[in-house]
């Protein structure tokens, strides 16, 4: 890619970013769905398995999640300028929208109108994550294993308030293990990092 389409594009990604950024109410599970119809079905810029990675490194890594994949989606697609943009095209719409609730703070807080706003927002925030999980759910545990390590970190988190950071360590740790005796179970894994792995020894 040259540079000038390496700068149209990360112009571009600022835009689609921009436009899930301002549409998007709960953070950044419940953008999953918008994340998928601009970027895979529309623009075509990731597959939905790359977009799937991009949201488990943004989980995983320090930060606002919805921020981390608009930097991992935006520096995979357009280097370094398509990260920075694809960052700022997210958080621009909050920016905008804190400084304009800002300016007139209590006005909002007093106003029931406002207040009622907000319960029916809660409501449709709890469905739109509820329906990010059930998808997410779809993509990711296709097979016994992936099953079982999902059950363990759920009961973990719900039962015995684990830290977040010892259940990805521990289900980093436990992939790269089974994965390594073919034991995941998910079709095409093996083959992929077979291919991966005789494309790096021809390289060499």
């Amino acid at each position: 890619m040259n540079l000038i389409n390496r700068i149209k594009t990360a112009f571009s990604i600022y835009w689609s970013f921009f436009k899930i950024g301002g549409l998007t109410f709960g953070g950044g599970l419940t953008m999953l769905p918008m994340l998928e119809r601009e970027l895979i079905q529309n623009k075509k810029y990731i597959t939905e398995e790359e977009l799937l990675d991009c949201y488990a490194i943004g989980q995983c890594t320090p930060g606002i999640i919805a921020v981390n994949t608009a930097t991992f989606v935006g520096y995979k697609k357009a280097g370094i300028l398509g990260g920075i943009l694809g960052t700022l095209g997210m958080v621009s719409p909050s920016i905008i929208i804190i400084l304009f609730v800002a300016s007139f703070l209590n006005f909002f807080i007093d106003n029931i109108w406002f207040f009622r706003i907000m319960i029916g927002v809660r409501g449709v925030v709890c469905a739109l994550l509820l329906n990010t999980v059930f998808s997410l759910g779809k993509k990711t545990l296709r097979s016994g294993i992936t099953w079982t390590i999902f059950g363990c970190v759920f009961l973990a988190a719900f039962f015995f308030k684990v830290s977040t950071i010892l259940m990805v360590l521990f289900s980093a740790i436990a992939g790269i293990i089974l994965d390594k005796f073919g034991l995941l179970g998910i079709p095409g894994l093996g083959k992929k990092s077979k291919t991966k792995s005789e494309g790096e020894n021809q390289n060499e």
